[in-house]
């Protein structure tokens, strides 16, 4: 019956997970291990999206409302009067998206190193992919982007970047914007921990939409909230196309209260960016500056993957990026963690 698999699915690919913590803490003896592998918020949850999320238990037995109303309008409250549309994490978003506006054979834009689940999408829906290379330095050239997405029908951007941390200049984000011929997908999964805002470019585009999630600074990865600006244009549609009820109200709740809970954000965009500063300084590799919660460090001459099992046979759990398409072979991703996964890094990788 194997015949009956897609062709898509049938050789390597799909999306890379990290190895867990739980696998890593068995194999090498440890009671806890240092969780630094998936970008994740090492705080709980704030109270405020845990009391909301236990009070909307109360209802499990009612669907929840189509709309996210409630989400939508916390939404509102925290960003501005802007139109939001919500889904099962960022990545059921941008399925959504994709769903919406690309039929099979049309071209889909990625810029290239970056999060794979892009093309993994749109090949699934039967997109071709044209893998769009950075440079050098892992910046954007506005040009070689734009001629890049000619004839896309949708182009992905992320900023700051997955794996590589760096942010494009609103202004090259808006030089792009003039210049492509489809929907750009800017993936803001990673903005709350930066000084730059993407935000008013909303207000004079109508081909952009700004992909959010309340899994990093809002520490919800467990419950799935994705959320994007769109223009009013594409609500209606995006609405029609998405999963019924994809998100759920315990989840919603959860987001709706983290949004409320403003201090905590700002302790740990401060918590961030202190130990993001001390990575760069005191790893004794080439580490780049980042806008994310992570840093991306050169390991070379090691490989990434070699680096990534020395360090888990420390306690350390971080990231191979060799399943980036372009990146290379030398490179491991960091996330930022809790005061003592942090340390325990740093001691761990001055000793290679």
């Amino acid at each position: 019956m194997r015949r009956l698999i897609r062709a898509c699915y049938t050789g390597a690919g799909g999306y890379s997970y990290a190895k867990k913590a739980g696998d890593v803490a068995r194999e090498h003896g440890f009671d806890r291990v240092a969780r630094l592998a998936s970008n994740e918020n090492p705080r709980p949850p704030s109270p405020t999206a845990l009391e909301a999320a236990i009070a909307a238990l109360r209802e499990g037995n009612r669907y929840p409302d189509e709309r996210m109303s409630a989400l939508v309008e916390a939404l509102r409250r925290y960003h501005g009067d802007y139109r939001f549309v919500t889904g099962a994490g960022m990545d059921g978003v941008i399925e959504t998206v994709i769903r919406t506006v690309v039929e099979p054979g049309e071209r889909v834009a990625v810029s290239t190193p970056t999060f794979s689940f892009y093309g993994i999408a749109a090949a699934a829906h039967g997109a071709e992919v044209v893998n769009v290379p950075r440079e050098e330095d892992f910046s954007v050239d506005p040009g070689k982007f734009v001629e890049g997405s000619r004839g896309a029908k949708l182009a992905f951007l992320c900023t700051p970047n997955n794996p590589t941390g760096n942010s494009v200049p609103p202004e090259d984000v808006e030089e792009i914007l003039n210049g492509i011929d489809g929907l750009l997908f800017l993936d803001n999964a990673y903005v709350d921990f930066a000084d730059i805002d993407y935000r008013p470019l909303m207000r004079r585009y109508e081909n952009l939409v700004i992909g959010r999630t309340m899994s990093k600074i809002f520490a919800l990865a467990g419950f799935r909230v994705g959320y994007a600006f769109v223009p009013a244009w594409l609500e209606p549609f995006y609405n029609r196309a998405a999963t019924p009820f994809a998100l759920n109200s315990v989840s919603a709740a959860a987001a709706a209260g983290a949004l409320a809970d403003t201090d905590r954000v700002r302790e740990t965009r401060d918590h961030v960016q202190e130990w993001r500063r001390r990575f760069i300084e005191e790893v004794p590799f080439r580490g780049y500056p980042s806008d994310a919660n992570f840093v991306m460090i050169d390991v070379a001459p090691h490989t990434g993957d070699d680096v990534t099992e020395r360090l888990a046979e420390k306690g350390v759990l971080v990231r191979s990026c060799t399943s980036f398409p372009g990146l290379g072979n030398h490179f491991i991703r960091v996330s930022i963690g809790e005061d003592w996964e942090n340390i325990r890094f740093l001691e761990a990788v001055k000793k290679i």
